[in-house]
């Protein structure tokens, strides 16, 4: 039994659909998929009832899952997805018609009423002289549905409840601030809300960076704003509270296609993308006890993601907070172990697989604090693991890079889903020009290679409290615009880049 049907079966209602009514035309072409033959099911999965599941989906249902949230995340991926996939069939049609009276009307009128929009006027108005830009008209499309969805989110979702008693979990295990940087994969884009089910409002600092490889320098730097603010506020825990800054790397693998569809900027080597992001995780805490006095440390956390299953390896600290990249728990098989449990029982096999990878290789277990957190992201992250056994036969058919566009600057954190978008943190090109390049090559792979441009979404926030934040704020996106231009003469000359 699946995830809605369980929903079903207890009669809750299904959650109201996030996103406006609409009329959609037939999704134009689909993600890569994997071969749908009766004979053939890829690596990791098996026939069951005529199609291809993941071993690892438990046939039982699962004690620990969250069932209406899963619900509530399955509506919220299809209106995204439903969103996107009318682009191309909308644009074509339109297309179909550049040359009849009144083009430039029933465009507008079309776009309206598929896409929740309207389109550039001076592209439709110059439809006569020669043809109709149609690279124009997708980059303004999948920019536009962007910033809609970004807006709709904001209207419809209030998570700040959710997120106070998260803030207060956190607190209550020791760490008064909890920072984040993944690698800069769209295959990550829904970390925080899907696989670690936590409210983005909960973790104030959050960036991602190209093989998860985040600035030490800048770290620090955040590290002492977030101190400073304590000594001086009492915020969000006073100095002498005994709570610690906790910093997670996240970096990610492929149980499928390991050799090819891991992290790109580690050549898709495993061991070695969490090894680097480990010694990150290792210089940034030596930083902090070498540049400051009085005993001042930060807490650490290691964590894998298949972005195939989208289940999680958390890297176990010793009481020491020191971490191995062997030393970790494997939650795809705690969730296979624990299903068909009673709820109470498989809350002891997940406390009890924590003990077990210390012991194996002969460490000592985490710190009170720390081992409630590995069990709060664990449990979490089961609903996750059984949301795409319900939703995805248990395997993602896109394993691989299938991103809509790239973000640049400050994420949107209002629009979260996996292979959404390539994510490059910079305020300069200089700065993040491995981010940017290991960005354009994917996406030139996906669109260029088809004649279509790659939308580039540059955002940067601005403090309204402090003047000229919004100018300065402007300027920086438009000279990042620029740079990105001049880096990559061969795309933007042709037209491909499109970015607002």
């Amino acid at each position: 039994m699946n995830t809605r049907q369980r929903l079903e079966a207890m009669g809750a209602r299904r959650p109201a659909p996030v996103g406006m009514a609409m009329r959609t035309a037939p999704a134009a072409q689909s993600l890569p998929s994997w071969p749908q033959r009766a004979s053939f099911c890829p690596p990791g999965m098996e026939a069951r009832g005529g199609k291809c599941v993941s071993s690892a989906c438990a046939p039982q249902a699962h004690p620990l899952i969250d069932a209406v949230r899963n619900a509530e995340l399955a509506e919220y991926d299809r209106t995204v997805r439903e969103r996107f996939d009318a682009i191309v069939p909308t644009l074509k049609e339109i297309a179909g018609l550049q040359h009849e009276a009144g083009f430039e009307q029933r465009a507008q009128q079309i776009a309206g009423e598929r896409l929740g929009f309207t389109l550039p006027e001076a592209v439709l108005a110059d439809a006569w002289i020669t043809t109709l830009d149609m690279r124009a008209l997708y980059g303004h499309s999948v920019l536009q549905t962007y910033h809609w969805l970004a807006r709709d989110f904001t209207a419809r979702w209030d998570g700040h409840a959710e997120a106070q008693a998260v803030e207060r979990f956190f607190i209550e295990c020791g760490f008064h601030e909890v920072d984040i940087s993944s690698c800069a994969d769209g295959r990550l884009k829904g970390l925080l809300q899907f696989v670690l089910r936590l409210p983005h409002q909960a973790v104030h600092r959050r960036k991602s960076y190209a093989g998860a490889l985040f600035d030490v320098e800048l770290n620090v730097k955040h590290w002492t704003e977030t101190e400073l603010r304590r000594f001086r506020e009492g915020v969000p825990t006073t100095s002498d509270a005994g709570t610690r800054y906790l910093k997670i790397a996240v970096y990610h693998f492929s149980s499928s296609d390991p050799e090819h569809e891991g992290c790109a900027a580690h050549g898709s080597d495993d061991t070695r993308a969490a090894q680097a992001a480990l010694d990150r995780l290792a210089a940034f805490r030596t930083a902090i006890e070498n540049g400051f006095c009085c005993g001042a440390s930060v807490a650490t956390l290691l964590i894998g993601v298949d972005t195939d299953t989208d289940a999680i390896r958390v890297h176990v600290p010793d009481a020491d907070g020191a971490m191995r990249t062997d030393c970790a728990v494997d939650n795809l098989a705690v969730y296979r172990q624990t299903a068909g449990m009673a709820a109470s029982e498989a809350r002891w096999r997940l406390d009890t697989a924590i003990d077990e990878a210390a012991r194996e290789h002969g460490r000592s277990a985490p710190e009170s604090g720390m081992r409630r957190l590995i069990e709060r992201l664990l449990t979490n992250n089961l609903s996750q693991i059984d949301y795409v056994c319900a939703q995805h036969n248990g395997r993602y058919a896109d394993i691989g890079h299938a991103e809509r566009f790239i973000n640049i600057g400050d994420g949107f954190d209002e629009v979260f889903l996996r292979n959404l978008a390539y994510f490059g943190h910079l305020h300069t090109i200089e700065e993040g020009a491995a981010d940017m390049d290991v960005g354009v090559k994917i996406l030139s792979g996906l669109y260029v290679a088809r004649g279509l441009p790659i939308p580039i979404a540059i955002h940067h926030r601005y403090d309204a409290q402090v003047p000229g934040s919004r100018e300065r704020a402007v300027a920086r996106c438009r000279r990042v615009k620029s740079a990105i231009e001049t880096r990559y003469p061969h795309v933007a000359k042709e037209g491909l880049f499109i970015a607002a």
